[in-house]
C-alpha cells in the first residue's frame, strides 16, 4: 500500500490512538515481566535491590517508549526502515573495534549509563528492511530468484558481523527470523525446501568426515558435539551446565519446591541462574505448572501478533507485527530448548523474564511498532 492510499484511509488520529492501542497486549507483555521479577527476587535470596529492582525500572522505562513509538504512524517507521538497517550495520561494524569484551565475546558497546547489545538492535532493524523489502516488491516478483537473492544478503551481511563476534545464538535468530519474514511474505517453498535439504546434507557430511583426512570440524568441537548428545560424558566439564539444569527442571514435579525453595539454585549449582537459566529456577520453584503457565502467557501475545496481522490490510504493518511475534518466538523457543538439552548452549535470553537491559528495552520498542501498525492499521470509512 503506498503512502497516499494508506492516508486515504480511515485512522485514528489525537486521543484515539490511546483507545485503540492493544492493551490486552500490553497487559500480557506486563504479566511476563512480573514473572520475571518474582524470580530475580527468587535467585538474589529475597533481594529485591540485587536484580529484580533495575529490571523494574528498565521495564517500566521500555513501557513508555513502546507507548510513544506506537503513537507515531507506521508510514514513518517504514521509511525509516533502511536507516534502522544500515545505522544497525554500523553498531555492528562499531563493536569489532571498540566492542567491550565479556565471558569471552566482544558483542557490546558501552554507553556509560548502560551496556548496548547492537545484535539485539539488528534483529528488529532486520525484520522492519525485509517487511519494507516486501511492502515495496510486487507479489508477481516475490519467488523470482533475483528478487529472494537481495533479501538473503540482507540477512547473511549482519548474520556474518554477528558469527565474528562469536555469537552463535543471535546469529541463527537473524537467520530464523528472516526467513520466517520471506516464508510470510509468499517466498516459494521450494526454497525452503532447498536450504533444508542443503542443512541435512551438510549436518550429515559433518558427521561423516569425523576421523577421516577431509573431517570438517576440529576434535574438540566433535567433543562438544558428543557432549551436547550426552552430558554424562564429561559431567564435571562441558556438561556441568546443562546437567544441573536437568536436575532442577526435573525436581520441580508438577507444582514445584515452592517460591525461594530451589535448592539448585539456592546452592548455586545452577549457571548464569539470574540470565539464560532463569527458566530453570522457575521449573524448580513452580513446577510443570508454572513453566506451562508462563509458556501460555507467550502463546497469547504470539496470538495476538497474528491475530493483528492478519486484521490489517498494510502489507508493511503486517509482515512487520508477523516478523516481531516470530522474534519473540524463537527467543523462548530457542531458551527453554537449551535449558532442557533439546538445543546446544548458545546463550539466548529468556525474553522479559531474564536479567538484562538492552534486550528487554529493544524487544519492547519492537512491540511499540506493534502497536503503531495495530493503531494505524487502515480501517474501512
Amino acid at each position: 500500500m503506498s503512502y497516499l492510499e494508506y492516508k486515504v484511509q480511515t485512522v485514528p488520529t489525537g486521543a484515539r490512538k490511546i483507545l485503540h492501542a492493544n492493551w490486552a497486549l500490553v497487559l500480557l507483555l506486563t504479566a511476563v515481566a512480573c514473572v520475571g521479577f518474582l524470580m530475580l527476587t527468587s535467585v538474589a535470596g529475597g533481594d529485591v535491590g540485587r536484580w529484580a529492582e533495575p529490571q523494574m525500572k528498565r521495564f517500566a522505562l521500555g513501557v513508555i517508549v513502546m507507548m510513544m513509538i506506537g503513537m507515531v504512524p507506521i508510514w514513518f517507521w517504514r521509511s525509516m526502515s533502511g536507516l534502522a538497517y544500515l545505522g544497525s550495520l554500523g553498531l555492528l561494524l562499531l563493536v569489532e573495534f571498540f566492542g567491550t569484551i565479556g565471558m569471552g565475546a566482544q558483542r557490546w558497546i558501552d554507553l556509560g549509563f548502560m551496556r548496548l547489545q547492537p545484535s539485539e538492535v539488528m534483529k528488529i532493524a532486520l525484520v522492519m528492511m525485509l517487511a519494507a523489502y516486501y511492502d515495496w516488491l510486487p507479489i508477481s516478483k516475490v519467488s523470482r530468484p533475483i528478487w529472494v537473492i537481495i533479501p538473503v544478503v540482507l540477512i547473511l551481511v549482519p548474520t556474518a558481523l554477528v558469527l565474528k563476534q562469536p555469537d552463535l545464538g543471535t546469529a541463527i535468530l537473524l537467520i530464523a527470523g528472516g526467513g520466517i519474514v520471506m516464508f510470510c511474505a509468499g517466498v516459494s517453498w521450494w526454497y525452503f525446501i532447498a536450504v533444508i535439504g542443503a542443512g541435512v546434507g551438510l549436518i550429515y557430511s559433518v558427521f561423516a568426515s569425523r576421523g577421516t583426512d577431509w573431517q570438517l570440524l576440529k576434535d574438540y568441537q566433535f567433543r562438544r558435539i558428543d557432549t551436547f548428545l550426552d552430558p554424562s560424558t564429561d559431567p564435571l566439564g562441558a556438561g556441568y551446565h546443562i546437567t544441573q539444569s536437568k536436575i532442577a527442571l526435573g525436581s520441580g514435579g508438577w507444582t514445584g519446591k515452592g517460591f525461594m525453595q530451589g535448592t539448585q539454585s539456592r546452592l548455586n549449582f545452577l549457571p548464569e541462574k539470574h540470565t539464560d537459566f532463569i527458566f530453570t529456577t522457575l521449573a524448580e520453584e513452580f513446577g510443570f505448572i508454572g513453566g506451562i503457565s508462563l509458556l501460555g502467557l507467550y502463546g497469547l501475545i504470539i496470538l495476538f501478533c497474528i491475530v493483528s496481522a492478519t486484521q490489517n490490510k498494510d502489507r508493511f504493518g503486517s509482515l512487520l507485527t508477523l516478523g516481531i511475534g516470530a522474534t519473540l518466538f524463537l527467543f523462548f523457543a530457542v531458551n527453554m530448548s537449551m535449558v532442557m538439552g533439546l538445543a546446544p548452549v548458545v546463550g539466548v535470553p529468556l525474553p522479559l523474564v531474564s536479567y538484562g537491559g538492552s534486550a528487554m528495552l529493544v524487544l519492547l520498542a519492537a512491540f511499540g511498532l506493534v502497536q503503531s501498525a495495530h493503531i494505524h492499521r487502515p480501517r474501512s470509512r
